[in-house]
């Protein structure tokens, strides 16, 4: 009962209240040109390179039959969004791409969804590592995984429907896995499998979909675990620090991108999975230094929200929609700098550059 007062709180929030969270004005664009008879999908992910690269995660390019076809490009752009090539075409790993990000060193890695693998590129595009494994389609019983429940016990080295990934200072890198899974696997600069930590669950270091993953400058780990609608923190060892939720007013009249309105004080009451309700985090993002802050979404009413590193909400921009500076279904963002992102978008198929500007 009393978590749902707290959601009721939040939606019913005097104007007072709003006010204390300002919102930051921010212009949109659609930066990115396409080639001639190319076209962008689903956008499932997006990061950006040292040189201001942008690598852009699609559901193009389907192959197979209509029901459960593979769908995933991977497209590099330049700075000013002129397209620069295709990366891994035809790639064994596509199937259901779901996030990109660059490390430290500008390699490339890729989470699919669809096959449950992790790929990491050299930055001229050569596989480096693989990770996981796809199954194998001479198999009789090759198919689109369930969902058992109770989950299966989760297997060293594979994945099921593996979703993010993060890296931290000393060249870990952190896999959030996933819609099957709920942990988080933590595999070494060489690849070597390390440990992995969590459980299907709503207790502290437990999960209900781990959707994105982002580190700080000193190797903590932050998990959008969308179905528990929180952040959870942990070190590099996987012992959680703390959690925090996104408790933001909003307009009553704000409509979702697509389907009905969320009853956000049915899906407490319901037990289900909380997806859709305010502030349930899709997606995760973390500045460079020296002053980090984060950046999440969410789906309804389809904002981003800027966070400090200990979950105190510092600002919040856009809503659902089609149009420019409206999002529908942020998948994952960019932050290359505090005031300049990239969200990919779900539903319009499209890449936004948005470029902030805080009031001093």
């Amino acid at each position: 009962m009393n978590r749902l007062l707290v959601v009721l709180s939040f939606v019913l929030a005097s104007p007072v209240l709003a006010q204390d969270i300002p919102a930051i004005p921010f212009d949109g664009s659609d930066p990115l040109k396409m080639p001639k008879d190319m076209y962008l999908g689903e956008a499932t992910g997006v990061a950006v390179n040292a040189k201001g690269h942008i690598f852009v995660l699609s559901r193009g390019n389907t192959t197979g039959p209509a029901y459960g076809a593979a769908a995933a490009q991977l497209l590099e752009f330049d700075p000013t969004g002129k397209f620069v090539r295709e990366i891994g075409k035809n790639l064994y790993a596509w199937s259901f791409g779901h996030t990109v990000r660059i490390d430290r060193g500008q390699n490339i890695w890729v989470a699919d969804k669809g096959s449950d693998m992790v790929i990491k590129f050299s930055p001229a595009g050569r596989v480096l590592l693989v990770f996981g494994r796809k199954q194998e389609s001479s198999d009789k019983e090759t198919g689109p995984l369930e969902h058992p429940k109770p989950p299966l016990p989760a297997e060293n080295g594979r994945f099921r429907q593996v979703t993010d990934v993060a890296f931290d200072p000393a060249g870990n890198a952190f896999i959030s896995d996933g819609y099957i899974n709920s942990r988080v696997a933590k595999v070494d600069r060489n690849g070597n499998w390390v440990k992995s930590w969590g459980d299907r669950g709503n207790k502290p270091g437990e999960f209900n979909t781990p959707h994105s993953i982002a580190a700080d400058a000193k190797g903590n780990i932050y998990v959008a675990d969308r179905g528990n609608r929180r952040v959870q923190v942990f070190d590099g060892e996987g012992t959680f620090l703390r959690e925090f939720t996104i408790d933001v007013p909003y307009d009553a009249k704000a409509r979702p991108a697509i389907g009905n309105l969320p009853d956000a004080a049915k899906i407490e009451a319901s037990g289900n999975p909380k997806t859709m309700m305010p502030g349930a985090p899709w997606a995760v993002c973390i500045t460079p230094g020296p002053n980090q802050v984060l950046y999440a979404s969410d789906a309804f009413p389809g904002r981003v929200y800027k966070l400090s590193l200990e979950g105190k909400v510092l600002g919040v921009l856009g809503e659902s929609g089609k149009q420019l500076k409206q999002f529908g279904w942020i998948h994952e963002i960019a932050c290359p700098s505090e005031n300049l992102l990239y969200v990919a978008e779900l539903l319009n198929w499209r890449v936004q550059k948005l470029v902030l500007h805080p009031k001093k």
